[in-house]
């Protein structure tokens, strides 16, 4: 494209061609300078070439101090039915469809909800996990905190299949508790599920409500967040990106030693896999058989418009619209790089300003906040319905999801006169 044409042609073109390719758009507000528009052009085509290799379909939302510069959906929420067998009609994907944030619970749920509780004095981070949940003790257990539980440094192994030894929440907390840890407290970063059940644990116990509900009355709706929550096939929900086609891959991690995982019990001991296309049911197995789809660490779905308000939440430093959710004060301790170099709960995304927070999840969901540009990116996608590849893995989004973070850097960078 030329790019001797002026802002306004250009806008034009762009908003033309893309409404024409059937994309709901939103115009960009004025806080979008040339460079960015141009940008999110690149990003929207990002996506778009994307479908039908790395995911069957998408949402992506881009948005700067609060304003929606960019929403579209792309492709389908589902191609197949429980036997693999093509849909008459695929089920378009839609800006308003609801997808399982997996991981990404862990900072949209239950990081949130940690922040909430400290900002009440009600939790402190560096006080043992035993101060919360009393029988958490043992020779190495004793100093693991909370502050180790969200930056991943308690010990505690990354995953097993909890689910084969407990159904219900206490259950597990069980078999956690009396578990041998993997590595020395403090020593690393393991990023470990069972550190963040704990902390859904510490929650439910310190503020008398289940996770779900907590958020519910503390944050998701006074923000007026309607779609995001857990269970939401079971409230009523509808309208769902679909995943996996049963538990495959979980099942291979355990019965498949080399896939990553080594599981020491019998693999045929249990055998309670979904074998259907999971839809409002998250994929995660011990969220699922193990927590009732209510858990620390996966089992939160939400959209992509409703996640942006959780991103510039934090990007206003525990502010929004007006009114305060969190003191500004432990958004900034949150979000400040630890011996690790990653924040409490957040990840920090490789490349950004000092101060930017992210999180992925399996199933295909991202999100980036850049304070420093007022930036905020949501990347949904369903990959895990194009099935696995030869090697039994899903599609490697990682390349999309940086190209995607730094073109968008980039053209605000270059609106606001930064070098690259």
């Amino acid at each position: 494209m030329d790019r001797r044409l002026g802002s306004t042609a250009f806008a034009l073109v762009v908003l033309t061609s893309l409404a024409c390719a059937g994309a709901r758009v939103t115009t960009p507000a004025p806080a979008a300078g040339p460079a960015l528009r141009r940008a999110l052009v690149a990003a929207d085509s990002m996506v778009a070439a994307a479908v039908g290799d790395r995911m069957a379909g998408a949402v992506l939302l881009v948005a700067r101090d609060g304003r929606v510069l960019h929403e579209r959906a792309y492709g389908s929420a589902q191609l197949h039915d429980d036997a693999r067998r093509p849909l008459p009609e695929p089920r378009p994907m839609r800006t308003s469809t609801m997808f399982d944030l997996a991981s990404v619970t862990k900072v949209m749920a239950t990081t949130m909800a940690v922040m909430m509780l400290v900002d009440r004095g009600l939790v402190d981070l560096d006080a043992p996990v035993f101060r919360y949940l009393e029988d958490f003790r043992g020779p190495r257990r004793n100093s693991i905190t909370v502050r180790h539980l969200l930056n991943h440094s308690s010990g505690l192994v990354q995953w097993q299949p909890l689910y084969y030894d407990a159904s219900t929440a206490a259950g597990t907390y069980a078999v956690i508790r009396d578990m041998p840890l993997g590595w020395g407290v403090g020593g690393a970063r393991h990023y470990s599920d069972l550190g963040f059940m704990l902390l859904g644990y510490i929650v439910e116990r310190v503020s008398g409500r289940t996770l779900d509900v907590f958020l519910a009355e503390a944050l998701y709706r006074p923000l007026g967040l309607r779609q995001t929550t857990f269970t939401p096939k079971a409230r009523g929900f509808d309208g769902f990106a679909a995943t996996e086609l049963g538990n495959g891959y979980e099942r291979r991690m355990v019965y498949d030693s080399t896939f990553g995982y080594r599981y020491e019990g019998d693999p045929r001991s249990w055998d309670g896999w979904r074998r259907y296309v999971l839809l409002g049911e998250t994929n995660d197995g011990n969220a699922w058989y193990a927590h009732g789809g209510i858990a620390g660490h996966a089992g939160l779905f939400s959209t992509a418009a409703e996640l942006r308000v959780l991103l510039d939440l934090l990007i206003g430093r525990g502010a929004y619209d007006g009114r305060r959710y969190i003191g500004a004060e432990v958004v900034d301790r949150f979000l400040t790089p630890d011996a690790y170099g990653h924040h409490l709960g957040w990840m920090v995304p490789r490349g950004m300003p000092a101060g930017s927070f992210a999180h992925n999840g399996f199933t295909g969901t991202y999100v980036l906040g850049i304070p420093a540009h007022g930036l905020a990116l949501v990347l949904l996608t369903n990959r895990q319905h194009l099935g696995t590849d030869d090697r039994g893995y899903f599609p490697d989004l990682g390349p999309l999801v940086q190209s995607l973070s730094r073109t968008i850097l980039s053209g605000a960078a270059e609106d606001a006169g930064i070098p690259p």
